[in-house]
């Protein structure tokens, strides 16, 4: 699913308007939830950058929760366990947002539905839900931008997913907890994939 859904995409993306005016305060920071939080970090660190080298300064795999007032340092398994609020995250840096932020956000509803409410493929739960934690009001402006012109092309036919409403939230940039050594990177030391 995952390659038909990349030529979909990768065909529509054209259709994006041109970016909307950044000032310099864009902030470098943001959390991307699409799923399986290894599926995303391989999306954005090895595809993203063949597209925009240089473009990330850092990305780690860790949980946001929507609500400022969640639990604190949660564990994976407390995570995985759908209790916690949490949404497993890409925590991405970049060196440029002026020139990366937009075509980040662009290039995050190429690898993943954002029209399945807390689902992507097998993976079902509330940590799976499909997330843009902005770290301003910028950032914001731009993601819901996106998403509103998404919406727009998949009512016209220009674009398909499995369901018919971008179900992608935006929101506020909050604590963010970084998973542990091993969850780091991990399809790229485990290229037979998940365990």
């Amino acid at each position: 699913m995952a390659g038909r859904l990349l030529r979909i995409i990768t065909q529509s993306l054209s259709l994006f308007s041109s970016k909307i005016g950044m000032s310099s305060q864009l902030s470098n920071t943001v959390a991307l939830g699409a799923g399986c939080y290894w599926g995303t970090e391989k999306y954005v660190k090895k595809d993203f950058q063949k597209l925009f080298p240089g473009s990330i300064k850092s990305a780690t795999v860790g949980f946001m929760n929507p609500d400022p007032n969640g639990m604190k340092n949660p564990s994976y398994r407390q995570v995985c366990s759908g209790s916690t609020g949490h949404v497993e995250v890409l925590n991405v840096e970049l060196n440029d947002p002026a020139k990366h932020y937009e075509e980040l956000v662009k290039f995050f509803f190429r690898f993943h539905d954002p029209t399945t409410k807390n689902r992507q493929g097998n993976d079902a739960g509330t940590q799976y839900s499909s997330y843009v934690f902005c770290s301003d009001d910028q950032q914001k402006k731009i993601a819901n931008k996106l998403v509103n012109e998404l919406q727009g092309f998949m009512d016209s036919g220009k674009v398909k997913y499995n369901g018919k409403q971008v179900v992608t939230l935006v929101g506020d940039y909050t604590t963010y907890y970084e998973a542990q050594k091993e969850h780091q990177e991990y399809l790229e030391n485990n290229p037979n994939g998940y365990w």
